[in-house]
């Protein structure tokens, strides 16, 4: 029999899939032990040290008889998760984080270890870091995406089918306005969503450094939610990175037009479909608060500069 006993999904990742997936979620967290004792066991893996977690998934650092320091990756299979390993083989080490092994059945990925404790968050040069995740997008999306990945255009349609009733919540709220420009924006781009592999939410916390004395490059991204489309999409996550240093200095606008511009240049991007497809993620977040009643009262402050920055209104 396999002992599990001693595993146990962290307080505050339960709580996060109480919040988030609800009763769905609590029943993958009561599996999640068994399933991490049963592939330590299938994979031969030692546990090497505490485990982490982000919002959704459960990381037990774990030593490999075949591949040494390595993480088992535990986390439901939904439209987010399904795509990681298909995107880590495609890319295949360069730039982002190996994967080494897979179980289909239950999402769970056996993946390269990296440094935990050192993100780009450590690089005290807030455009510096930036010029390093964008470099590093730069790579990712020169890929084309395998064709089971989930499509920006298909996202954008539904995103745009969203709108209506998203209004007809929110009745004469100022940010009517804004959702009808962002809206407009996403119309003009949507025929031509891009086919090349995007990561969708690489920030600066999700780019980790590599063990020392593996050969690796430095900086590897992890935690890929991909999907085939535009290189456009890409910027938001990274335009939030460090908001509140860029709010304590002051000159916000001026700022934000400072990273916009360093992405679009490194990543070689035509300016106006940039500018519409982070006006589209910015729609994304603000339909998703309203539909969830979130108490963010529908945009949250640095998307709402963002948005006002773009649109020319700031």
């Amino acid at each position: 029999m396999i002992n599990f006993a001693g595993l146990r999904v962290p307080p505050e990742l339960v709580d996060s899939h109480r919040r988030y997936f609800g009763e769905a979620g609590l029943r993958w967290v009561s599996e999640a032990p068994r399933i991490a004792a049963e592939l330590l066991q299938q994979w031969q893996l030692t546990p090497d040290g505490p485990s982490g977690h982000g919002a959704v998934a459960w990381v037990l650092p774990v030593r490999s008889v075949d591949h040494g320091p390595a993480v088992l990756k535990l986390q439901p299979i939904d439209d987010e998760t399904v795509g990681e390993p298909v995107a880590l083989q495609a890319w295949h080490g360069d730039g982002a984080i190996r994967l080494l092994d897979h179980d289909q059945q239950t999402g769970s990925l056996l993946l390269e270890r990296a440094d935990a404790e050192r993100s780009l968050d450590v690089i005290e040069d807030d455009l510096a870091a930036l010029q390093l995740l964008s470099e590093l997008l730069a790579r990712l999306s020169r890929w084309p995406a395998p064709p089971q990945l989930r499509r920006l255009s298909d996202i954008g349609e539904r995103l745009l089918q969203r709108v209506p009733p998203t209004l007809a919540k929110i009745g004469n709220d100022p940010l009517r306005t804004m959702i009808n420009s962002c809206a407009a924006a996403l119309g003009e781009v949507l025929p031509e969503s891009g086919d090349r592999l995007l990561h969708w939410d690489l920030h600066y916390q999700n780019v980790l450094g590599s063990l020392p004395d593996t050969g690796r490059e430095p900086w590897l991204a992890i935690d890929p939610k991909p999907l085939a489309g535009d290189p456009g999409f890409e910027l938001l996550p990274a335009l939030h990175n460090r908001w509140s240093d860029v709010i304590a200095r002051g000159e916000v606008a001026g700022a934000l037009r400072r990273r916009f511009d360093l992405m679009t240049e490194v990543l070689d991007l035509d300016r106006d479909r940039a500018t519409a497809w982070t006006l589209a993620r910015v729609l994304q977040n603000v339909v998703w608060d309203i539909e969830n009643d979130d108490s963010g009262g529908g945009l949250s402050a640095a998307d709402r500069v963002i948005a006002d920055v773009l649109l020319g209104r700031s």
